[in-house]
């Protein structure tokens, strides 16, 4: 975690999930959908839990890379450039654009721009990206880093009484 970020947000499958179950419920009533677009990486799995919620067939991807690795080999806090490795064809419409979480906006702003009539959905939102995402469900601080299940693994915890202090 850099220096920008002060507070660590860590989210439990069961979290995801839940959240992800209530992004569909405020998202069916907005359709019909003629399917989604899903952000990778970070997209994916919300893009699979609303698909199968929402009873929705087709499935695409756009591939674009902001994160990179650090020097030693964990991922940066910070954005880079993007990298696009795959786009959609169109501009959106009827399309439920989904990620994870809208950060800073910079992709979230580049993804507006090739779809601009897709409906974006997000999980977590922070204030810089917020004003871009049409649909979340919980906003963060900017200065938090939002920990996913898939970046974590499960490992002993120190009681707190046995930490050095």
């Amino acid at each position: 975690m850099s220096h920008q970020y002060q507070m660590d947000f860590p989210v439990s499958w069961d979290e995801l999930h839940r959240n992800a179950r209530a992004l569909s419920l405020r998202l069916l009533d907005k359709g019909p959908w003629k399917g989604i677009i899903a952000i990778t990486r970070g997209g994916l799995v919300p893009a699979a839990i609303l698909a199968r919620e929402m009873d929705i067939r087709l499935i695409d991807t756009i591939c674009v890379v902001s994160y990179g690795k650090s020097d030693k080999g964990g991922t940066q806090a910070r954005q880079g450039e993007l990298n696009v490795l795959k786009t959609v064809e169109g501009d959106g419409e009827g399309m439920l654009l989904v990620d994870d979480l809208v950060d800073t906006g910079k992709t979230a702003r580049y993804v507006r721009e090739l779809l601009p009539k897709a409906h974006f959905a997000t999980l977590y939102a922070k204030p810089a990206g917020k004003p871009l995402v049409d649909t979340f469900i919980t906003e963060v601080s900017q200065d938090t880093w939002i920990r996913f299940p898939w970046d974590m693994a499960y490992t002993f915890a120190t009681p707190l009484a046995d930490q050095e202090k």
